[in-house]
């Protein structure tokens, strides 16, 4: 119970923390949100007089003294009030993030499974075989890894959408639909997504595929691995019975954190596919100079990345009881 308490502790510190961040930093980014809404309206005529005290009341800047500001903040946000969007104003930060976040959440989601599953899979066999196709593999992708994350984008989004012409070059979905859970709407959804997907997969396949591959090396001179060979067991069942089980624990710690930075997308892909999602939201809050916005997806990605931090701490607590003890 103490180990629990002691984490429950250091968490809800480094929450703190991080709210505290998450408001003072987007300050710091030039410009000021109250123009920018002032200009867009001027684009329709002049705004009505006391329009700038206005929108400053509004969007919670009121008050020239940063600490008075940082006390509403909080304030807001324990009553679940995220602000007003500056870049879709009038709208609320609550429903900008509710409509972008299921687009990031399938996609990079999904996308991070099979990447893991797949890149596990050729390890484990990597590991176990001598196999001159998956000895070359490892570094391959390894290279795929390494290359920067936009170049690979581009790359593929030149050749299917440009050369080959098999899938769509940007957008979540096709513009002549109305979102809607029917047929039309998901096939152009997932075929807007194969890009994207095929991106983050190849970008992050290597380092599942390596971290298997070294653990399952390891394993194979394990004890236990040489007594169930001499019992007679098939290579198969000694790889995933024995071998595979303890070699996948350390990258099973790896994909639960990185779980947590599922929410906070792929900033650079969905800004070369200009694809819908969280990622795509913070650069139109960051363009607009948007305190409110920035400040809600960063709430969002702090709350997905501690809660699978603190979700791993507590199991290791459990599976291991030596975890207990040093803490």
């Amino acid at each position: 119970m103490k180990y629990f308490a002691r984490k429950v502790g250091f968490y809800l510190l480094a929450l703190w923390g991080a709210l505290t961040l998450n408001f003072f930093l987007p300050r710091l980014v030039p410009g000021d949100p109250v123009s920018i809404l002032i200009a867009r309206m001027s684009q329709n005529g002049a705004p009505p007089p006391g329009e700038r005290a206005a929108l400053t009341k509004l969007l919670g800047l009121g008050h020239g003294n940063l600490f008075v500001q940082y006390g509403q903040y909080l304030d807001q946000l324990a009553h679940g009030n995220l602000g007003i969007s500056v870049t879709n104003f009038p709208e609320p930060v609550t429903q900008v993030i509710a409509s972008g976040l299921p687009w990031t959440l399938t996609l990079v989601g999904v996308s991070t499974v099979l990447s893991f599953v797949i890149g596990t899979g050729l390890g484990a066999l990597a590991g176990w075989r001598s196999n001159r196709f998956l000895t070359a593999l490892a570094p391959a992708t390894t290279f795929l890894t390494a290359v920067p994350y936009f170049w690979l984008a581009l790359l593929f989004l030149y050749l299917f959408g440009v050369i080959w012409q098999v899938a769509p070059l940007n957008g979540g979905y096709d513009s002549s639909l109305i979102p809607a859970f029917d047929g039309p709407f998901i096939l152009s959804a997932i075929s807007h997504s194969i890009i994207p997907a095929l991106t983050i997969v190849l970008a992050q396949l290597g380092g599942w595929m390596l971290s298997m591959r070294n653990m399952t090396l390891l394993t194979r001179s394990e004890d236990y691995v040489i007594a169930a060979s001499a019992k007679g067991l098939t290579p198969r069942r000694i790889l995933m019975g024995y071998a595979g089980r303890n070699a996948v624990l350390p990258s099973v710690t790896g994909f639960a954190i990185s779980l947590g930075f599922v929410v906070s997308g792929s900033l650079i892909m969905e800004i070369v596919f200009s694809y819908p999602g969280i990622g795509y939201l913070l650069l139109q809050a960051v363009q607009n100079s948007d305190y409110a916005q920035m400040q809600g997806i960063f709430l969002v990605i702090t709350l997905a990345v501690l809660g699978a931090n603190f979700l791993v701490d507590i199991l290791y607590g459990f599976v291991d009881p030596r975890t207990r003890q040093s803490a």
